[in-house]
């Protein structure tokens, strides 16, 4: 076999309810639907998707605990009118989960928000809150040496929001809270939960902005969070990439 002849390797399986809850907010997109905007029904849902009702009500159901999708019984189903920051109000239902580019953006969006808060927490952070971060990474180590990820999970959301408490800036820990959300669905819709081969290097880069924000050295703790930032975005290109392009 020539090199023009290799064939890519094949995309990896997903779940149905998994593709069909990025169809649905694909469509949302493509409607222009805006928050409290009456959506198809599920049959109408199942139809256009060729799929199941039983496989539509499950991703409905991923939706809803994302806060995308409001579910009335008897009324049918309708766009979130979640008013967080960045909740569908605010982008018009434009965040796609497994869309490379849309990712890149809340990458981009999570640097410049993330650098400033560990820069500002090297100087403003008290020693309680000192010791939350450090209990936060902890959290996210034991998580990661013990294969539990929902701990892992949690205590990588711990730590980046105590790191933005430390800052005391109250929009700088509203933005990292509703940027972490988006990121879950990212996670839950795009990859379910495959992504995770830098969660080592994790460990050892929030240890790193930990002790520059302990020492006060706020241009190394926007080093470190910057650096951090940086090697999770890769660890999720290529897991995007192998996941809808097949290489």
């Amino acid at each position: 076999m020539t090199r023009d002849e290799e064939v890519a390797p094949p995309v990896p399986y997903r779940p149905g309810y998994e593709v069909v809850a990025e169809q649905i907010l694909q469509l949302i997109a493509e409607l222009r639907l805006r928050p409290g905007d009456r959506m198809p029904t599920e049959n109408e849902l199942a139809a256009r998707m060729g799929t199941s009702r039983t496989v539509v009500r499950e991703a409905v159901k991923i939706l809803s605990a994302l806060g995308r999708v409001r579910a009335h019984k008897g009324r049918g189903l309708y766009v979130s009118d979640d008013e967080g920051m960045l909740g569908a109000s605010r982008w018009g239902g434009f965040f796609l989960p497994a869309d490379l580019d849309h990712v890149y953006m809340l990458f981009e969006f999570r640097r410049i928000q993330e650098t400033a808060a560990s820069r500002l927490a090297a100087t403003n952070a008290t020693p309680a809150e000192l010791r939350a971060i450090e209990a936060a990474a902890e959290t996210c180590r034991h998580g990661h040496l013990s294969g539990q990820s929902v701990l892992f999970d949690r205590g990588d959301d711990d730590f980046h929001l105590c790191v933005a408490t430390a800052s005391h800036n109250q929009l700088l820990v509203a933005a990292v809270g509703e940027a972490r959300r988006l990121q879950r669905q990212t996670n839950i819709i795009g990859m379910s939960g495959t992504v995770g081969g830098h969660a080592s290097d994790a460990i050892d880069e929030h240890a790193a902005i930990y002790r520059a924000i302990r020492d006060g050295d706020p241009d190394a703790a926007a080093r470190a969070a910057a650096i951090h930032l940086d090697n999770t975005l890769e660890d999720y290109r290529r897991e995007i990439q192998r996941r809808i392009f097949g290489h």
